[in-house]
């Protein structure tokens, strides 16, 4: 690995990670072909995959993406954030006091913050992840110095609590469908009902009509939005502008900042015990890759053919989904970590080191092409026009260029342009752009 990646280092010279800056890479890159639908096809749809296309080959590409990558771009630089708690505090400390430590390490996610702020608000972009993740940074770091075991144990607890709801609602679903199906039938018999069974029909009825009022909702949704993405920039920025705030002030920021911090906890544990950075023998995560795969592509198997049902049937996904998530992201890291312990591996994974370390920069350029360039209004007005399979072509030729793009920019210059505003100003100073020995093109 050493002798097919260069060694890199910081500005201020820390040196970094290979393998940690190609999983970043990955993970930063990964993360278009989940935001690319929200951008070009609907920001609400949500759970409604149909309203992105549903060719066959749609069907096929959003089963493949559902699988294999949903949310483990996500995931993965959840864990990375993790890890660099425990890395950025640990040099700290061996310059400077706790208290310097805490007020440096909270600067630099306060900043990121504001970074967040801007890229939703500035920008539009109300996927944004760079504020979530400053905000469970500053909820973590006070968990830095535990033990592994008690970090996974943590994150775990908190990650799987949606295992224990969603189960208990799988259960309270199957039980209720039960009780229903038993006084229909005695209805079919014409049999006597208790006042208990007439109020569970009546809750069934009532139950129906508040789910067709709300798809009538949901869709009369979808088609404001639809409109006012696609036709004036006036009513683009008011629609992109209302995500953005719906997203920040709504219940669902909460959880957002619960799943970070959940894996982040989890991330600081894999790095102390040298999982993330390759530290393990070749066996080790040829063992972590099978079973990760299995339980995490079994659950996500099972819940992408339920989603394809389109009923109302209680669905295993529920439950297994974070569970699924965790899982899938621990085979990607186990694959990457097995490919750069051989040669021609590590030649494969080379040019994500770039990738990695150009990863803030790259993330607001996906902004940038994709929302301000091929689908508002004002520019290339492509909104609504590609299903999945498109659209998931469109993200692998973008990733393409700004996977050349950060390579170019890295044989030239030591830190991203984002990279270098953030850091300069936590550093209250300007970073150099070049090392010494680096010459420009």
């Amino acid at each position: 690995m050493t002798d097919m990646i260069a060694r890199a280092d910081e500005p201020d010279g820390a040196p970094r990670i290979a393998v940690l800056d190609i999983l970043r890479g990955l993970a930063i890159l990964g993360i278009l072909f989940m935001n690319i639908n929200d951008m070009g096809a609907s920001f609400r749809a949500g759970s409604d995959i149909r309203h992105f296309g549903w060719t066959l080959v749609d069907q096929q590409v959003w089963w493949v993406r559902e699988v294999f990558a949903n949310g483990t771009a996500r995931c993965l630089l959840e864990m990375l954030f993790g890890a660099g708690m425990v890395i950025l505090t640990e040099r700290g400390a061996q310059k400077a006091g706790k208290w310097t430590v805490m007020r440096r390490y909270y600067v630099r996610n306060l900043v990121l913050f504001a970074f967040g702020m801007a890229h939703m608000f500035l920008l539009l972009w109300g996927g944004d992840i760079l504020h979530t993740y400053a905000i469970a940074a500053l909820l973590v770091f006070f968990a830095r110095n535990l033990r592994p075991r008690w970090l996974i144990t943590m994150g775990l607890v908190m990650a799987l609590l949606q295992l224990g709801g969603g189960g208990y609602m799988l259960y309270a679903d199957g039980q209720k469908r039960e009780q229903i199906a038993a006084v229909e039938a005695k209805v079919a018999a014409h049999q006597a009902l208790t006042k208990d069974e007439q109020a569970l029909l009546t809750k069934k009825a009532e139950s129906q009509a508040k789910r067709a009022k709300a798809q009538a909702e949901h869709k009369a949704e979808l088609a404001r939005e639809d409109a006012d993405r696609s036709s004036t920039t006036e009513r683009w920025v008011a629609e992109q502008t209302r995500m953005s705030a719906e997203r920040f002030f709504g219940l669902g920021e909460v959880f957002a900042i619960w799943e970070a911090a959940s894996v982040m906890l989890i991330g600081a544990a894999l790095f102390k015990l040298g999982i993330l950075q390759g530290r393990r023998s070749w066996y080790f995560y040829l063992g972590l890759g099978v079973v990760a795969y299995a339980i995490g592509g079994t659950a996500r198997f099972v819940g992408a053919n339920e989603m394809m049902r389109f009923d109302d049937l209680p669905k295993t996904i529920w439950a297994t989904q974070e569970v699924a998530r965790i899982a899938m992201t621990l085979g990607h890291v186990a694959l990457v970590n097995l490919l750069v312990k051989s040669a021609a591996g590590a030649w494969l994974m080379r040019p994500f080191v770039a990738a990695g370390r150009t990863a803030l920069t790259i993330y607001v350029l996906q902004t940038l092409i994709c929302l301000w360039v091929l689908y508002p209004p004002f520019a290339l007005g492509l909104y609504g026009q590609s299903g999945w399979a498109a659209m998931m072509a469109t993200a692998v030729g973008i990733n393409l260029a700004l996977l050349l793009l950060a390579n170019w920019w890295i044989n030239r210059f030591t830190i991203a342009p984002i990279e270098w505003l953030w850091r300069s100003i936590v550093d209250w100073r300007f970073l150099p752009w070049r090392a010494k020995g680096v010459a420009a093109a």
